[in-house]
């Protein structure tokens, strides 16, 4: 079975930093791309950033240069660091994975800046 387990998240004031992490098992985590999402109250899913298996990178225009996503093949783990953060990037993120024609998501996360 494909397994994302999510670590991180929390309380933090606006301008400071967070990191997630989600850990996979289940599938051969090397030759997946692996995306960060979030849900903003009252508001639907948005992609955040990705980060293919040969390492590129994307972001939404509103966390670039301010978010990082990268990856450790060796545990399997993508992570997502998180830097100057504003109070509209509140919400629940959820990293998640495609394979053999179903999404597979992690059990999501709260984050919230306060200002």
């Amino acid at each position: 079975q494909v397994y994302l387990r999510q670590s991180g998240g929390g309380l933090v004031q606006a301008g400071g930093s967070l990191r997630l992490s989600c850990a996979t098992s289940g599938i051969n985590f090397r030759i997946h791309t692996m995306a960060w999402h979030r849900q903003a109250p009252g508001k639907e899913r948005e992609w955040v950033s990705s980060i293919t298996s040969s390492g590129t990178t994307n972001y939404t225009d509103s966390v670039k240069a301010r978010f990082t996503i990268s990856r450790d093949n060796a545990r399997s783990t993508v992570f997502l660091q998180m830097t100057n953060l504003k109070t509209e990037d509140t919400g629940i993120y959820s990293c998640q994975t495609f394979w053999r024609g179903r999404n597979y998501w992690g059990q999501g996360t709260q984050v919230t800046v306060s200002s």
